[in-house]
């Protein structure tokens, strides 16, 4: 399969979260984030099947906090309360929220350019969120913003410290510790349902297998033949695929102001990697602690 063919069906199944979620599971994001992160952790583990080297494991929990225990778990807060467009177009942002984290942690200084595009992409966030029909949730619209800034957070430290040899077991391994740690949180909590039914069951197997094992595997597969720089467009793939189904199965149709700035994101988004394509490399494909 091509690589960039790998990213498209990647992100298109990244979009299908909200729809899932919010008419085929129950309204436990906890739960569901848990369930996700396992679910697609295990797969993962039986076709990598290797053990990160020790010196890898503290930071195998960090970012394995940040990009998928953090992000998981606001993300399915989010997409329960808001409308999957809206929480969708938050997580678009990640790559620009990376432009303004990478000045003080990487001591990269953004071009006046890069500023441009994080600001014209606000400017449409806002656009989606304060003109919209329906009522917009405060604690959801506060998740989608948390879930963008932790995974960005987390691709600033992969960039910072790289990554192990294999991509497909280093992911494998951070989405098992998030598992386990929202396991622990939703015991405490008590975000557990009382009962599931079968379209629950589906929509996790579904949610597991699809949208997190076999999306993440297409995306480091496109990731390895193309390079970051050029599938990083196709996230924009995710919020216009949870809009249109939004529209389809639960009658929320955008209005223009929104379409608007949907398009401002996706036009911030576009212009950011055109100025800048070597602006977040890799630090490096193997750490140094993992040569012989």
């Amino acid at each position: 399969m091509h690589p960039k063919l790998s990213a498209a069906i990647a992100t298109i199944l990244w979009g299908f979260t909200y729809i899932i979620t919010t008419t085929m599971l129950p309204h436990n994001p906890l739960f569901i984030a848990a369930v996700r992160a396992l679910g697609g952790a295990l797969p993962l583990l039986l076709l990598a099947r290797e053990i990160p080297p020790r010196a890898w494991w503290g930071r195998i929990v960090v970012l394995g906090t940040l990009n998928s225990g953090l992000f998981f778990g606001l993300l399915f807060v989010a997409a329960i309360r808001l409308p999957g467009g809206v929480a969708a177009t938050f997580q678009a942002l990640g790559p620009l929220f990376m432009v303004l984290l990478a000045w003080p942690m990487l001591g990269a200084i953004p071009a006046r350019a890069k500023v441009a595009a994080v600001l014209v992409g606000a400017v449409g966030v806002a656009m989606v969120v304060l003109k919209s029909n329906a009522a917009i949730d405060m604690i959801g619209l506060a998740a989608a913003l948390g879930s963008a800034l932790s995974v960005a957070l987390g691709g600033i430290l992969v960039h910072k410290w790289g990554r192990p040899r294999s991509l497909l077991g280093f992911t494998a391994w951070q989405l098992l510790v998030a598992g386990v740690e929202l396991s622990l949180v939703t015991a405490v909590v008590g975000d557990i349902p009382a009962t599931l039914s079968p379209l629950n069951l589906l929509g996790f197997t579904v949610l597991a297998l699809f949208v997190t094992a076999l999306a993440f595997a297409l995306w480091f597969r496109a990731i390895e033949g193309a390079g970051a720089a050029h599938v990083a467009p196709f996230f924009l793939l995710t919020p216009i695929t949870a809009f249109v189904l939004d529209a389809i199965f639960r009658g929320f149709v955008p209005n223009p102001v929104q379409i608007a700035g949907v398009a401002l994101v996706i036009g911030s988004l576009l212009y950011s990697q055109h100025v800048d394509r070597r602006g977040f490399r890799p630090a490096h494909h193997v750490h140094p602690a993992n040569k012989p």
